[in-house]
């Protein structure tokens, strides 16, 4: 009788591989960003990606930055870890304790909401906004939240086509 596979990918690896394939629905022209929230069990309990709220078509969403807000993408896209509390369809306390793996590092609206969600780690692959004040203080309010962190890397082959990673 044959033993079991020994070469599997571990569970953060396959966490952020889901994130990563969500990141891939995301209409965003300049940065594509997925997460996938598991639970202590190592079970999905809910994924998102960057994009429109539901009322708004995302084919016909000016994707521009613009010094005009009625104009400005970032002032109507909904970001991947806010999607993946918003989809998840269960009691937000079941949330507590669970791992959000996340392409970039969460804004500090976002560290925000994972830190009132209950969520107790934040594994994320890219830092692009590192040493910003935005960056400073999400991660203060993660600090202070009691929320750990912490950055992984993936295989070469698995980023490769992926936007965030380049």
């Amino acid at each position: 009788m044959p033993g079991k596979r020994s070469d599997v990918i571990s569970w953060d690896e396959f966490f952020m591989r889901v994130a990563l394939a969500a990141s891939l629905r995301s209409k965003d022209p300049n940065t594509q960003v997925g997460a996938c929230i598991a639970g202590p069990d190592n079970r999905i309990l809910s994924v998102g990606y960057n994009g429109t709220p539901t009322g708004i078509n995302d084919d016909d969403f000016p994707w521009d930055t613009t010094e005009d807000p009625l104009t400005d993408k970032h002032n109507y896209v909904i970001h991947a870890e806010a999607n993946a509390i918003l989809n998840y369809r269960g009691a937000l306390k079941e949330l507590s304790g669970a791992r959000v793996y996340v392409t970039l590092f969460p804004c500090q609206e976002c560290a925000k909401m994972l830190a009132q969600a209950g969520i107790g780690e934040v594994i994320y692959l890219d830092d692009k906004y590192r040493g910003t004040i935005g960056d400073d203080i999400s991660r203060s309010v993660l600090d202070k939240c009691g929320v750990v962190y912490r950055k992984m890397g993936l295989p070469e082959e698995v980023l490769q086509g992926w936007g965030s990673a380049k």
